[in-house]
């Protein structure tokens, strides 16, 4: 991991980019890193991890930024990577062909097929997933932060298989989407940590259906699926308060009690719709 810029943001948190894994004629991959302006209560810091959709780091740095300045407010170090093909990283000619069958499909009205849907999905996640342990295991050499880990949006299917392969992962949120492959639904069986899954009712881009099928898939004794009117913009800020306490809850839990003087709980399987 080199980093190669950094900046001080108004509330204080630190902000620095880093490429990882670069080397002669590779220019590896981009990332960004935030801790918290002073150091936390819980030093060195839990970590988040924030997924991102494909749509490039420089884009979607307004809303990383508001996301890591929660977590920094709440003691967390975060950091993120860009994706395989998005952003400044190479095209990925596979992966565009997969996207414009895609958008194909979509402008014809036309049902989107298992194999359009694997051959834009699957690709993506065999790649991503390892990149994110990479990343992990550069992240946590950082004396400024320690664990546990959480991970936090992005694409779902990413997020799955992440949150299955990787033991320092203790907790995550999804952001229900669809055009899912049937195997995630198999690895989602697989899944443990407690889980808080998003979802925009009316969300024009998602299947609703499909995403409540995945959340009834997924493995954990304790997972909760928030719903909330709306379309796919229309994110409550509340919703964003609730997650935050989530992380709070998982990552803090470990490091400030004694579970030998707490009574014996069974995990909770909450479903909460808030059709407000």
């Amino acid at each position: 991991m080199r980093f190669t810029s950094e900046q001080r943001l108004d509330d204080g948190v630190l902000e620095r980019e880093f490429t990882l894994g670069e080397t002669p004629g590779d220019t590896g991959i981009p990332g960004i890193l935030w801790t918290p302006a002073a150091a936390p209560s819980l030093s060195p810091a839990p970590l988040i991890l924030l997924g991102v959709p494909p749509l490039g780091l420089r884009r979607m740095h307004p809303r990383l930024v508001a996301r890591a300045q929660q977590a920094a407010a709440d003691g967390f170090a975060s950091a993120t990577i860009e994706l395989p093909g998005s952003g400044d990283r190479p095209h990925w000619p596979a992966l565009d062909q997969a996207r414009a069958d895609l958008r194909r499909a979509l402008e014809a009205g036309e049902p989107v097929s298992d194999e359009i849907i694997d051959g834009l999905t699957l690709p993506l996640v065999d790649k991503a997933v390892p990149e994110w342990q990479s990343a992990l295991d550069a992240l946590l050499t950082l004396p400024e932060i320690g664990g546990p880990v959480a991970y936090s949006g992005g694409l779902i299917s990413i997020g799955v298989r992440l949150a299955v392969v990787e033991p320092r992962i203790v907790a995550a949120t999804f952001f229900a989407g669809s055009f899912v492959p049937r195997a995630t639904f198999e690895e989602a069986r697989r899944l443990t940590v407690p889980l808080h899954v998003l979802l925009q009712w009316d969300d024009e881009g998602n299947d609703r259906q499909a995403a409540l099928d995945l959340f009834d898939a997924f493995g954990s004794e304790e997972k909760s699926l928030h719903a909330n009117m709306g379309g796919h913009k229309g994110v409550p800020q509340f919703a964003g308060d609730v997650a935050a306490q989530f992380f709070t809850r998982h990552l803090t839990r470990d490091l400030t009690r004694d579970p030998s003087q707490e009574p014996g709980q069974e995990p909770s399987q909450v479903l909460s719709q808030d059709l407000t």
